[in-house]
């Protein structure tokens, strides 16, 4: 993305950043509500929450799917993140928020407890070399960070083109299995023919021959 392409970007009501976040007020005023980002006529919606949005191609093509639901995407990458805004206003995806926020700080500091029903994470930074595997999202405590926000049923939905990855996952899985059930996954409607999931990145690794790897967590009641 060239620097004349980012200026012209607009994130419109689309984007949150931090400034949005401060609106809240300090961390020890919380818990908070997330859904005064939306229309008051539409904030008992369910919610929904993704985490590494990139450029919003799963919310671009998963929220008319579902114009009952409430979805809000984190991305870090502030390019990204401005990118897929733009793009979701672009679209009039109004039952989207995108969020440029750091994820475990944007759970642990603003999310209340049991507000989501699913939280997609998909391809995820796989973090290959064995020195750098400690900054893998996907870890027993964070897989309990977000069980605190989920709805009773909640899931969580895991994707990934990293084979060693994926046994990370199923490893710190088996670490939570007291508090999750572990369920075969399911392609979001939203999915191409032949796609897990769709988003940019699988469609990327695809053409180059990759094999893809998913699961679902699902609180146990």
């Amino acid at each position: 993305m060239t620097a004349k392409t980012a200026i012209n970007l607009d994130i419109g009501h689309i984007g949150k950043d931090q400034t949005h976040l401060d609106a809240f007020g300090p961390f020890d005023a919380g818990p908070y509500d997330l859904t005064t980002w939306f229309d008051q006529a539409t904030r008992d919606r369910p919610l929904e929450l993704e985490i590494g949005s990139g450029k919003g191609t799963f919310l671009v093509n998963q929220s008319p799917e579902h114009p009952d639901i409430n979805y809000i995407g984190i991305e870090y990458a502030k390019a990204y993140w401005r990118h897929a805004a733009d793009r979701l206003r672009r679209h009039a995806r109004e039952n989207v928020r995108m969020v440029h926020a750091e994820a475990g700080y944007f759970l642990r500091n603003y999310v209340a407890d049991g507000i989501f029903q699913q939280v997609h994470i998909y391809f995820p930074d796989p973090w290959p070399k064995a020195r750098h595997n400690k900054r893998r999202l996907v870890q027993a405590p964070f897989l309990r960070d977000v069980h605190r926000i989920l709805t009773p049923t909640g899931q969580i939905r895991l994707a990934t083109d990293h084979l060693d990855y994926f046994a990370w996952m199923e490893d710190h899985a088996a670490q939570v299995s007291d508090i999750f059930d572990r369920l075969e996954f399911v392609s979001p409607e939203s999915a191409g023919e032949g796609e897990l999931v769709g988003t940019n990145f699988e469609r990327k690794y695809r053409r180059e021959g990759r094999p893809f790897n998913a699961m679902i967590l699902r609180k146990k009641p």
